[in-house]
């Protein structure tokens, strides 16, 4: 790509940003160390505790009204999904992926605000614990990344 800077470092200075999480409260074990990890990590940051709000919808069905509503607000520099949803017996598992993915992607381009998707799907349980921390540290640090960048690009 012409002009493009492949060597750019992400900037990760969460200092001054404003960030808003949406967590899913089905499978709340799992989507409570998701969001652990995911705050303590916006903490490393920068991203001052006075600057997250943080919200709990009850599946992540609801997941994109709650952040549709946050990005509406125009308060926020960043917002976080997170979630689990773990594969059953039946299609329902590809419905709700399939649907919040793009519920969450829609608010995200509509807004034209950066959202990092940390909603799991995953085939069990222990394939969800596996990745519940670093997932939760990637949404921080995504959505960190993002809202400078686009910082930069206006």
């Amino acid at each position: 790509m012409q002009g493009a800077d492949k060597g750019q470092a992400a900037r990760l200075d969460g200092e001054d940003l404003r960030i808003g999480i949406v967590q899913a409260r089905f499978n709340e074990t799992l989507t409570n160390a998701l969001a652990q990890a995911c705050r303590a990590e916006l903490a490393a940051l920068g991203v001052a505790e006075k600057h997250i709000q943080h919200v709990s919808v009850p599946g992540a069905l609801e997941v994109p009204v709650a952040l549709q509503a946050l990005a509406e607000s125009e308060r926020f520099d960043a917002l976080i999904a997170l979630g689990c949803i773990i594969r059953g017996e039946t299609y329902h598992f590809e419905l709700v992926a399939n649907e919040s993915g793009a519920g969450v992607t829609r608010v995200s381009l509509d807004y034209e605000l950066p959202i990092a998707n940390a909603i799991l799907t995953v085939e069990n349980e222990a394939q969800a614990w596996a990745r519940a921390e670093e997932k939760g540290r990637d949404a921080a640090r995504v959505a960190v990344e993002m809202a400078n960048l686009l910082e930069d690009l206006s």
